[in-house]
């Protein structure tokens, strides 16, 4: 993912409600979001590399990661990112994949995992080290660090603030339009994170749209207090036109 914004514990019906943009090479392969027969999960699939950018498992128990943006401390030799989101889902002991993270963030580029569920969401970056909780409230993530004030991740994760806070009732349709916004920041806004200004300036919009590389799915995932879990993805091409809608539902075992 390149865009989350998240509540966790803000709302009396959904203790967790996740919204995302999943930003890519429009020419990297791809499969659409489905469930996976082993290990048994709800997942896109990048088809180079083999893993995703985020995922559900039957249990509710969700996992995402987004990449670092520093193109000084890129390496050619590092692993790839989106196993790290199949470990997180597939983890039997998270206390002990929380060691090994910290152990071996380092052979991959920079990222940003988060994972975990209702009763629990951990935070680790490779660019700060230390697996943490994170608190209740309304959160955002995007290239840098958790809550890192870019342009579209205030834009987004407040009007999830108002949404969640303001009492609506939320839906799938409701959460995807926070992540449709097309608006480039302010020139003067923008952070600097080591590309070229024109680049800063393309990807400052909530949602990405150019020939090569841009927004290829907007995903919600909502799970309730009696442990119902609601997942919605929109796929896109070059255009910004939809290619596929997918909605998934089910009841979480209890624990």
């Amino acid at each position: 993912m390149c865009l989350l914004a998240f509540a966790v514990g803000c709302h009396p019906d959904y203790p967790l409600i996740v919204v995302g943009n999943r930003d890519e090479y429009h020419h990297r392969p791809t499969e659409p979001m489905h469930w996976w027969q082993d290990p048994r999960l709800l997942a896109g699939r990048d088809l180079t590399a083999g893993g995703t950018w985020l995922g559900v498992t039957p249990s509710g128990r969700f996992a995402t990661v987004t990449n670092y943006r520093d193109p000084e401390l890129q390496r050619s030799d590092a692993i790839s990112r989106g196993q790290l989101v199949v470990d997180a889902l597939t983890a039997e002991d998270l206390g002990a994949f929380s060691t090994e993270l910290e152990a071996c963030g380092s052979r991959y580029n920079g990222f940003n995992l988060l994972w975990g569920g209702v009763e629990c969401l951990y935070y680790y970056s490779n660019q700060e080290g230390g697996v943490r909780t994170v608190p209740a409230g309304i959160h955002g993530l995007s290239n840098g660090l958790l809550n890192t004030p870019w342009p579209k991740l205030i834009r987004v994760r407040d009007r999830l603030d108002t949404m969640v806070r303001g009492g609506e009732q939320p839906d799938s349709e409701a959460l995807l339009d926070l992540l449709a916004d097309r608006r480039l920041a302010a020139d003067g806004s923008l952070p600097d994170t080591g590309i070229p200004k024109d680049w800063e300036r393309l990807l400052s919009s909530p949602f990405i749209v150019s020939e090569a590389y841009g927004t290829r799915a907007s995903t919600v995932v909502m799970v309730s207090a009696d442990g119902a879990v609601a997942v919605r993805e929109r796929s896109f091409g070059p255009s910004g036109d939809c290619l596929d809608d997918r909605a998934f539902r089910w009841q979480a075992p209890a624990p």
